[in-house]
């Protein structure tokens, strides 16, 4: 049975993982341009997006980077949301604004999720997995009924971290989000995604 479930593919750096993708049936590419196995340069990034269908979302990926930083790449590479993986303060956001945000959280226990309550201006918010050292990209999962009871903030929920074929239908049955986001659940190698995974996900999330 199809769900509504939206699938989001990240840490793209090529164009042809990209095209796979959407033609695979992603709603969302995104692009890490912050220090990472996965880093985009912006022109390669912006040649990439230029591409691509106008209802696929375009989201840049940044690691506690500037403001002015982050505008300039927005405007320059035509993304539709900026996706703030970092320690971002609720300060830095608002300074964002009007761009969509996709704040990110990575939890280790339940009482971590109260500083969403400061992040209300942003659009959604991503769920990953904690790991010292590692902004995303880990293959690791956490405990997904955090995510559950992140659901109250009333925002769309992006579930991260871990994902895979395998999973991914589990994952969506028990926790309803809005998002499932995927990077190296899909890659043969860092930065480069892997044809027959990258299928296999996005059909086990578009139809669970």
């Amino acid at each position: 049975m199809i769900n509504a479930t939206k699938v989001k593919i990240c840490g793209i750096t090529n164009q042809i993982d990209a095209k796979l993708a959407v033609d695979f049936g992603a709603d969302a590419i995104g692009f890490v341009f912050a220090k990472s196995p996965r880093q985009v340069d912006v022109r390669i990034a912006k040649k990439i997006i230029a591409t691509l269908p106008p209802f696929v979302s375009k989201i840049g990926v940044f690691v506690n980077e500037t403001p002015l930083v982050i505008q300039k790449i927005y405007q320059e590479c035509g993304l539709t949301a900026v996706q703030l993986h970092g320690e971002e303060i609720p300060g830095l956001c608002k300074l964002l604004t009007p761009i969509p945000l996709i704040k990110v959280l990575r939890p280790t226990r339940l009482s971590d999720i109260k500083i969403l309550n400061a992040y209300s201006m942003c659009s959604a918010f991503l769920l990953d997995t904690f790991a010292k050292g590692k902004y995303g990209g880990t293959g690791k999962s956490f405990d997904w009924n955090i995510a559950i009871e992140v659901k109250k903030f009333k925002k769309p929920i992006i579930l991260s971290g871990g994902l895979n074929s395998d999973n991914v239908q589990s994952a969506i049955k028990k926790v309803l989000p809005y998002a499932v986001d995927v990077s190296s659940g899909v890659e043969k190698k860092p930065g480069k995604k892997d044809p027959d995974k990258l299928r296999k996900f996005i059909k086990n999330a578009k139809y669970s």
